[in-house]
């Protein structure tokens, strides 16, 4: 299932306490579906949604369970129940070591999306740890944590600082984020486009609404799509020029990562 998680774009929250909604956010695009014990869901219904979830019948799309953070009472319960279904993964909140991923990862017999929120958690990435699929960045949290504004400058760094732990532990780019904003597709596309431009590889989702703004915003403009279809036309095993300027080894990388993106290779659709 680590296979699964390493290319998840666009993951849906659905709340734990509301299994009917599993089946239409599977039919909305998004590419996984994150079934939430946490925030979703009060204190006072955690049990209730952990005994519908026992025997709900799980959509085709990889099905991850965020469980309850280390520490409240209600995270060994939620470990049980993930071992008893049949997941793609767990997403573990306030990911702060990889003691505690490897943990969660051991019990619950899945792998793990380190959800990290917390300046601790940036400062110990766990992206080598044994079991941990792939970083996923709680930027609402986090934000709240350090006092900083919900916005890009001031997460730059903790953005920054996930991708390349990746990138060195040898996993597929994070995962950026939440857009707060609903109903501004516009925003949400913005905010995709530049998660993948510091080196992001997926986006939450909160709503339905944004699973496509999403997808559009991780998808290459046709524009860079026929200039990276340029470059790996002029590839001779050298350097070359297009559009006035060097192509080199680095360059046709680039190209080529494009083109895997937006589904082409060689230049030529595959349909």
């Amino acid at each position: 299932m680590v296979e699964a998680l390493s290319t998840i774009t666009a993951p849906l929250f659905v709340p734990a306490s509301r299994p009917e909604r599993v089946a239409k956010a599977a039919a909305s695009g998004a590419d996984a579906i994150i079934i939430d014990l946490e925030d979703a869901v009060a204190a006072a219904d955690k049990q209730a949604a952990r005994d519908a979830l026992a025997g709900l019948a799980l959509p085709d799309i990889p099905v991850i369970l965020r469980i309850n953070a280390i520490g409240t009472p209600w995270h060994e319960g939620d470990l049980a129940l993930a071992a008893r279904i049949g997941l793609a993964g767990i997403m573990l909140p306030k990911s702060e070591d990889a003691a505690q991923t490897q943990v969660a990862h051991q019990a619950a017999g899945h792998a793990v999306l380190a959800l990290v929120e917390t300046a601790r958690g940036i400062a110990n990435l766990p992206a080598a740890a044994p079991g941990v699929a792939r970083l996923v960045f709680g930027s609402v949290d986090f934000s709240a944590d350090i006092g900083c504004a919900h916005e890009p400058e001031p997460l730059l760094l903790a953005r920054l600082q996930m991708v390349l732990a990746s990138r060195v532990a040898g996993l597929a780019a994070p995962i950026d984020g939440v857009t707060l904003a609903i109903e501004d597709e516009a925003a949400v596309e913005a905010d995709a486009r530049r998660a993948v431009s510091l080196g992001f590889s997926g986006k939450l989702c909160i709503h339905p609404r944004q699973v496509a703004p999403v997808l559009r915003g991780f998808a290459p403009s046709a524009a860079e799509v026929e200039w990276a279809a340029r470059v790996v036309a002029a590839d001779r095993g050298g350097a070359a020029m297009v559009d006035g300027a060097m192509i080199d080894p680095p360059v046709r990388m680039r190209a080529e990562q494009i083109l895997r993106r937006s589904g082409r290779k060689d230049g030529v659709n595959h349909v």
